[in-house]
């Protein structure tokens, strides 16, 4: 007989339980709170069985979105949401969410059914608490969890499983006293100083200390894009309106968990002074010392890091000059690009460009909600006119620069804004193509009643498009295949029927009167999800970036 029947027959008696009862029961003992997945063979029973231990199942309609979801509600609770797949496909689909979690470093469990094995018996299920461990201590990411078909149905003595103890919280680390004293010692003898806040700051629950430390030395800083709302966008300290300038100028630069990669340029000239020096505060040993040389490195938790960094400002009180040129040069780039911004914004021609979709957008956000924001110019643009107030209130595409995230970010940040019981509104911003890539959870917006605003922001193509008569024009010299641009998408789709096949309001607007009535509308129903489809000029760019080449520049 084999053990899988011995374990099955022993002790008839006597309590049973399932295997897909042991995988719940092993999740919910690790304060796994949500769950996201599609069902199938071997995999439909752990669902079931998790929802009866009252963890929170949403079926999606992609295993990528699933994952990207479950990845969202790691990064804004700090413990690992859970993605279930089937085997094969399943996973596969997964793997793109695993990806994005890992570059992002946000804790993520996928578990994943696979081909029966015969040899093993249930005993103590131990994998659940090392992954949930590996998936938030250090450099937090995702984990894969591999459960054969035969565990999931297979029946057991309840009094012989045994559930390990809920994974603590990370260990908190600090850096070296001796580096505090030099990192220090380097801001106080900057001339152009500048903190960068990253996505590692905001998940590390920084906030409060780095505020702390901008108001304490007046110092100017910036905002990584996942970094935006650790100190509000509007801080009379924030320099994102003057980014180039502030990026090209520093002589001394702290980083906050943030990473010298794409998205800073990788921390070399002619971006950066060929002199500047870092101050690097991670998490992660493997990080310091990535692209550049740092003058000082700070390894430990952010957090933890910044008030060390508050003690020595305490012990020894200083602060960086309001009234010096450095401050001066930050705040006149920052008027003039601002001044440009709202040029643009004003512009009354139609169809309409980014910056008016955008104004008219940022001036009835709550200030409380999440935005949640992918495509090209669409989340680039957006980025500099949608305010953050809160942090871990931004999600976009990322370290990664993932397509795709947008509505399973938007249905995680909406499912625990409804279990928080908030009423915080989540709005998900999104070009026309990034929406292509995961529509169909509209559905799963309307199935599970979450009042997400879509706003979809329609240019016909991925960058650019055609107008309707441009795109019939073309289609006279051939065939699409031979003919259209790679980057062009069909004109004038109507998205917001997705949204109204599925029970949800649906709005097609071409003007900022009718973009204001749908938004206000949108707002105002806080019992169902609504999909606003702007349409604007298919060749619409963002505004000419500042940028010092040596002896030129381009403004």
């Amino acid at each position: 007989m084999s053990e899988t029947n011995r374990a099955a027959c022993s002790d008839g008696d006597e309590e049973q339980v399932s295997g897909a009862e042991v995988i719940a029961q092993a999740l919910k003992t690790q304060d796994v709170e949500y769950m996201f997945g599609i069902v199938g063979i071997p995999v439909t029973e752990i669902a079931v069985a998790a929802q009866k231990m009252g963890i929170r199942y949403v079926g999606m309609r992609n295993e990528q979105a699933a994952c990207y979801a479950a990845s969202a509600i790691g990064y804004l609770t700090g413990r690992p949401g859970v993605c279930l797949v089937v085997s094969g496909p399943g996973l596969i689909h997964a793997l793109g969410g695993m990806a994005n979690a890992n570059m992002n470093c946000w804790p993520l469990i996928v578990i994943g059914g696979s081909s029966e094995r015969s040899q093993e018996t249930m005993g103590a299920f131990q994998e659940f608490p090392q992954a949930v461990r590996s998936s938030i201590y250090g450099r937090p990411g995702a984990c894969y969890v591999d459960i054969p078909a035969d565990f999931v149905n297979l029946q057991v003595n309840v009094n012989s499983v045994r559930y390990m103890e809920c994974c603590m919280p990370p260990p908190v680390s600090m850096a070296e006293t001796s580096a505090i004293c030099m990192a220090a010692t380097v801001i106080r003898n900057a001339k152009k100083p500048l903190l960068i806040i990253g996505k590692g700051a905001a998940y590390a629950r920084a906030e409060e200390g780095i505020r702390k430390l901008v108001e304490r030395c007046k110092l100017p800083f910036l905002p990584t894009p996942m970094g935006k709302g650790v100190i509000p966008d509007n801080h009379p300290n924030c320099v994102a309106a003057a980014r180039s300038r502030a990026l090209q100028f520093a002589d001394v630069i702290v980083l906050f968990g943030a990473r010298l990669n794409w998205i800073l340029h990788f921390g070399l000239p002619p971006r950066y002074q060929p002199d500047v020096k870092f101050i690097q505060v991670d998490i992660c040993a493997e990080e310091l010392g990535n692209n550049v040389k740092p003058a000082v490195t700070l390894l430990g938790d952010i957090n933890a890091v910044t008030k060390q960094l508050l003690e020595q400002f305490d012990k020894t009180p200083w602060q960086y000059p309001p009234e010096s040129s450095w401050w001066k040069t930050l705040r006149e780039k920052m008027k003039s690009n601002e001044a440009a911004s709202k040029e643009l914004a004003s512009q009354k021609s139609l169809p309409m460009n980014y910056y008016t979709v955008f104004y008219h957008v940022q001036e009835q956000l709550p200030r409380d909600c999440f935005v949640v924001s992918e495509g090209a110019n669409t989340m680039d643009i957006g980025r500099t006119v949608l305010q953050n107030y809160l942090p871990r209130h931004r999600l976009d595409a990322g370290t990664f620069g993932t397509m795709g995230v947008g509505l399973g970010f938007a249905i995680a940040a909406a499912l625990l804004a409804k279990a928080r019981n908030t009423g915080q509104r989540v709005i998900c911003v999104e070009g026309d193509s990034a929406f292509g890539f995961s529509g169909m959870e509209v559905e799963t917006i309307c199935r599970y009643n979450l009042p997400i605003i879509l706003l979809v922001v329609n240019n016909n193509g991925i960058y650019q498009g055609f107008d309707v008569d441009s795109w019939k024009e073309m289609l006279k010299f051939g065939d699409a295949t031979t003919v259209a641009p790679p980057v062009c998408l069909l004109p004038n789709s109507h998205y917001e029927q997705v949204m109204t096949a599925f029970g949800g309001k649906g709005y097609f607007v071409q003007t900022p009167e009718e973009l204001q009535k749908s938004l206000r509308e949108s707002l105002a129903d806080t019992t169902a999800p609504s999909l606003i489809n702007i349409m604007i000029e298919p060749q619409a760019t963002r505004k000419a970036q500042d940028f010092h080449w040596l002896t030129r520049s381009k403004v």
